[in-house]
């Protein structure tokens, strides 16, 4: 299946997103770091009463995460989980093949590894 275009496409758009939002998100919280330290008067400047620029970006980490963490369901539900389904349904359409394992085959005495109710392994 590894080899299979379909396949490679769902490990490339589930990559290339996975890169792009950790790039933004810690991307926000080291200029957020590098703010602080290197430019505290920048930080320190009153805004609205006590509330400085410096807390108003720290409490802008907050929504950061929360807008990754909803363009990464968005994103998945989108673009992955129907090609996901699709090979899903590949999988539970195709017999299964047994695998073969250097550890416990039924021709060294010892029972192979027990197989799920849907036919991954269980550990």
């Amino acid at each position: 299946m590894s080899h299979d275009p379909e396949f490679r496409s769902l490990r490339r758009a589930r990559l290339r997103f996975g890169v792009r939002a950790t790039a933004l998100s810690v991307g926000a919280f080291l200029l957020y770091v590098l703010l602080s330290s290197f430019a505290p008067g920048v930080m320190n400047q009153p805004l609205i009463g006590h509330l400085t620029l410096g807390l108003t970006l720290g409490l802008g980490q907050f929504v950061v995460m929360a807008a990754t963490a909803w363009s990464y369901v968005r994103h998945m539900r989108t673009k992955v989980d129907p090609l996901a389904g699709h090979f899903r349904s590949q999988l539970r359409h195709e017999p299964l093949r047994p695998r073969s394992s250097a550890h416990g085959t039924a021709a060294h005495g010892t029972a192979p590894q027990a197989q799920g109710a849907r036919g991954y392994r269980t550990w």
